[in-house]
């Protein structure tokens, strides 16, 4: 980093920024949910626009002065709907978690009944988890996985049958398998549901055509911009039709979701939008919609698939037996290694993953017995097949070896010198 402002205001800060950009460009990131932004997002992230206050929506502010962010947020919705297939794009939505919150607020009530995916066999805790405001706030029922990690759909259909939920959710955090949501839509309609797509860790793969798209499927698309899209931390709902014009009080029909979003983000749940960070979405969605994107999206799940076929020759189990997308759940426990254990020589190495649950985990959530892993970040650097069999060793010889501190350094050092051919932007 050459920032020479913040280096004189705050060199405390600065030296803070130099060194995770330093320990990012001399290690592998391969935690499935993070990645490395281009240097035209990260500056319009940056950017003036940080400066303006907008409430409301383009045209309807509460706020003067904002012609020029009204052109910024529809740039950004334009290439939304047009990279995704969707008639309403809201992209103000500070991060997943508020886009998810947003959705509920515009389809239930307090106490009604909401379906997701069990977040220790894969889902994410803002699909019902009973510590989250999701499984506080509304009565969860969860399906989960079968024996061999897939998503138990004759579970799911069951229970949806049984509780009849007024919304059921798809999507996770730790599948490694495609969604098939035209699935989830058949049991939603069955029981008079909305169905809820939460596409945040395969919305790049979604945009590069390697993946199932939902909208059009799903009543209403939620996705964080982050994962495999590459852009910068935010969100962005997605939905069929048009909203009302101006926002008015409308019957929670799927006919109105538009409508609905928008009331559900302002006044709903957030006030001002973040300008830089819209900028910098649609920066991100204008760079998914080059030809050579497609090309990323599709190595992203060839270095998943290749590193997959390489820790299973070496004995590792992985959940469901492969991959579909970016990212790789394994079980540890016949190497007699725990999460945590792995994490922790893992980040030694220079290799950083996180300790996960699998699908019926005898083992605590802060200790369990897996860890995930992911592609995205290493196949932006321009990692491929050859590069994930070396990794695949790396990976090994660590966890083996996990005791023996020289080994991880030594390792570290090969990994360093590895990612000096791949460097970032920074």
């Amino acid at each position: 980093m050459n920032n020479i402002l913040l280096k004189n205001q705050d060199p405390d800060i600065a030296n803070l920024i130099d060194k995770e950009a330093n320990r990012q460009n001399t290690g592998l990131e391969m935690i499935p949910s993070e990645n490395h932004t281009s240097g035209a997002v990260l500056e319009a992230l940056g950017s003036r626009l940080t400066d303006k206050y907008s409430e409301g929506y383009p045209g309807m502010r509460y706020y003067g002065g904002c012609d020029i962010v009204d052109q910024v947020e529809n740039l950004a919705r334009d290439r939304a709907c047009k990279l995704f297939g969707a008639d309403h794009a809201n992209v103000q939505p500070h991060s997943g978690c508020p886009a998810n919150i947003a959705v509920y607020f515009a389809l239930l009530d307090p106490g009604d009944t909401i379906m997701g995916l069990k977040l220790f066999h894969g889902g994410h805790m803002t699909h019902g988890l009973k510590v989250n405001f999701s499984g506080t706030f509304f009565n969860s029922v969860q399906y989960g996985c079968r024996a061999d990690g897939y998503i138990d759909i004759d579970e799911m259909r069951k229970l949806a049958h049984e509780h009849k939920p007024k919304l059921i959710v798809s999507g996770g955090s730790a599948y490694a398998r495609q969604y098939e949501w035209a699935k989830y839509q058949e049991i939603a309609d069955e029981v008079g549901a909305f169905h809820l797509a939460d596409m945040s860790h395969v919305a790049g793969l979604v945009a590069g055509s390697v993946h199932p798209n939902p909208v059009g499927i799903a009543d209403v698309v939620t996705t964080t911009t982050h994962k495999t899209l590459r852009g910068p931390r935010g969100a962005m709902i997605l939905s069929k039709g048009n909203p009302s014009t101006p926002l008015k009080k409308v019957p929670r029909t799927k006919e109105n979701i538009p409508t609905l979003i928008d009331r559900a983000i302002i006044p709903g749940i957030q006030g001002g939008p973040h300008n830089h960070q819209t900028a910098a979405i649609a920066v991100a969605l204008k760079e998914a919609m080059q030809p050579e994107f497609k090309d990323y999206a599709k190595q992203v799940v060839v270095n998943a698939k290749t590193l997959a076929d390489e820790l299973m020759s070496k004995g590792y189990e992985l959940v469901t037996g492969g991959t579909d997308t970016h990212l790789l759940l394994i079980n540890l426990g016949n190497k007699q290694v725990t999460g945590a254990q792995a994490e922790k020589a893992l980040g030694r190495a220079g290799i950083t993953v996180n300790k996960n649950t699998v699908p019926h985990d005898p083992r605590k959530p802060f200790d369990p017995s897996g860890i995930r892993m992911g592609t995205p970040a290493i196949t932006t650097r321009g990692m491929k097949k050859a590069e994930m069999k070396q990794i695949a060793d790396y990976i090994n010889e660590a966890i083996t070896h996990m005791d023996d501190e020289a080994t991880l350094d030594r390792i570290h050092g090969e990994v360093t010198e590895m990612c000096g051919a791949f460097p970032l932007a920074i």
